[in-house]
């Protein structure tokens, strides 16, 4: 079976056969399969009302287990935006319903936010919508298949998330 990343490295191949285009044949896959994963991603949160970055905040909370709650900096830390960013985001979110801004018993400056009882059902429902369309993305390839992916995967991206900073 051909697709378009081998159509691209052949006609590269073809007209710079002085440069070594094999990571081409990885990482345009994984570039491709990025898209298709964001229309994905996209599709199953807007059945339930929620943007990306909506699902990303709540499920972040949904995680942390009951209570289910954050500080905005673990909220940070989580989802890779900035304190202005997640200020915002959780403005927004408040505004929706899906969370609320308590006081931090162990800091009387502080905030933590926590999901609302719609936030959880929420967080809930397009977590499981998301993982029928994930599945049908994976369903060409066995569970040994997936399970040496994922494994492969880990092995790129493991230096990215050690990062320190």
């Amino acid at each position: 079976m051909e697709d378009e990343v081998d159509r691209l490295v052949a006609a590269w191949r073809r007209e710079r056969p002085d440069l070594d285009v094999e990571p081409l044949e990885v990482l345009s896959r994984v570039s491709r399969l990025a898209r298709h994963l964001d229309r994905a991603r996209r599709l199953a949160f807007s059945e339930h009302s929620l943007e990306p970055w909506e699902f990303d905040v709540l499920t972040a909370l949904r995680r942390a287990g009951a209570p289910y709650q954050l500080s905005p900096g673990q909220l940070l830390t989580q989802t890779l935006v900035t304190s202005g960013t997640m200020t915002n985001r959780i403005d927004r979110l408040a505004q929706k319903g899906l969370v609320e801004r308590l006081p931090d018993p162990s800091d009387r400056r502080g905030v933590l936010v926590r999901l609302t009882d719609e936030g959880r059902d929420r967080a809930d429902r397009s977590l499981a919508g998301l993982l029928a369309q994930e599945r049908a993305i994976l369903s060409e390839l066995s569970p040994a298949q997936r399970t040496e992916l994922a494994g492969l995967l880990r092995r790129l991206t493991a230096p990215f998330d050690n990062i320190p900073g």
